[in-house]
């Protein structure tokens, strides 16, 4: 009977025969899902007999993770900030960026708002995470995909958010009001070069439609940007994850248009991604 440690190890090597990134990594993930514990807890179990059953769950695991599957969808779910999300080939996956363009909002808005709109929701994360900061506000979430919003419904239920979030099929603000104190998306950005040069993980299994824009991956951006102005209140805040080469468009954009407070901020991996703007 084999060790954890043996099987992490056989685990690891696997995937990186198949080409998964942080092969390592990917396994401790795999592997803390089956047992039914935190990564971390596997360091404590290295010894620990692998019976038939554990492998039993761990086998199909891996053989979707090999086949480029998403780990957040092999894993069905995946935090973000201080959420538990489900994730499936449903919606966009919540990344990093994102979680830093919610902190961004958070930052900026010295007071909760009384009204706030996610645009493009997919899982729900950026709506539900103002939602738990703010509870007194109400938020909207838009999209136009309505197995999205079902996901997004069973993250509001899962995170005891379903009262604090109204979920409206929209193709951006066809739905929408006006008066929100902040709108706020992760819209499609993308390049279809960049799509065709993704990761099988991005270009196999995540929906087409939530990543990739036309007019050089701005033609989304720049529908928010002209479409938010008149449904802002005053003084309220426009917040847009972006590409890695659209800020000088959208800054030029945002000034035409009127706005003030213009910001284009790098990720913390120093690439151009989020874009700031308030209506006077």
């Amino acid at each position: 009977m084999l060790s954890l440690l043996e099987i992490l190890n056989k685990t690891a090597d696997y995937f990186a025969q198949k080409g998964v990134p942080q092969p390592r990594l990917q396994a401790e993930w795999i592997l803390a899902e089956a047992l039914g514990c935190r990564r971390l807890d596997l360091f404590l179990r290295f010894d620990k007999p692998m019976e038939e059953g554990i492998l039993a769950k761990i086998r199909p695991l891996v053989r979707r993770r090999a086949a480029r599957e998403p780990l957040q969808y092999v894993l069905g779910n995946w935090q973000f900030m201080d959420l538990k999300l489900r994730c499936d080939p449903r919606a966009l996956i919540p990344r990093p960026e994102t979680e830093e363009l919610v902190a961004g909002v958070l930052e900026r808005m010295k007071e909760p708002p009384a009204k706030a709109l996610d645009l493009g929701t997919g899982t729900g994360a950026i709506a539900l995470s103002l939602a738990k900061a703010w509870p007194g506000c109400a938020l909207e979430a838009f999209d136009v995909s309505e197995e999205a919003l079902a996901l997004a419904r069973e993250n509001a239920a899962s995170n005891a958010l379903a009262e604090r979030v109204k979920f409206i099929v929209s193709d951006w603000f066809a739905a929408a009001g006006e008066g929100y104190g902040a709108i706020v998306s992760n819209p499609p950005y993308l390049t279809r070069e960049e799509w065709a040069q993704a990761e099988p993980e991005v270009r196999d299994w995540e929906p087409q439609g939530a990543l990739v824009a036309e007019d050089g991956g701005l033609a989304d951006l720049a529908k928010i940007v002209a479409g938010a102005f008149a449904r802002l209140a005053h003084d309220g805040l426009l917040a847009l994850e972006t590409g890695i080469a659209q800020h000088a468009a959208l800054r030029a954009l945002a000034e035409k248009i009127g706005y003030r407070d213009i910001e284009c901020r790098s990720d913390l991996s120093g690439r151009p991604r989020h874009f700031y703007a308030r209506k006077p």
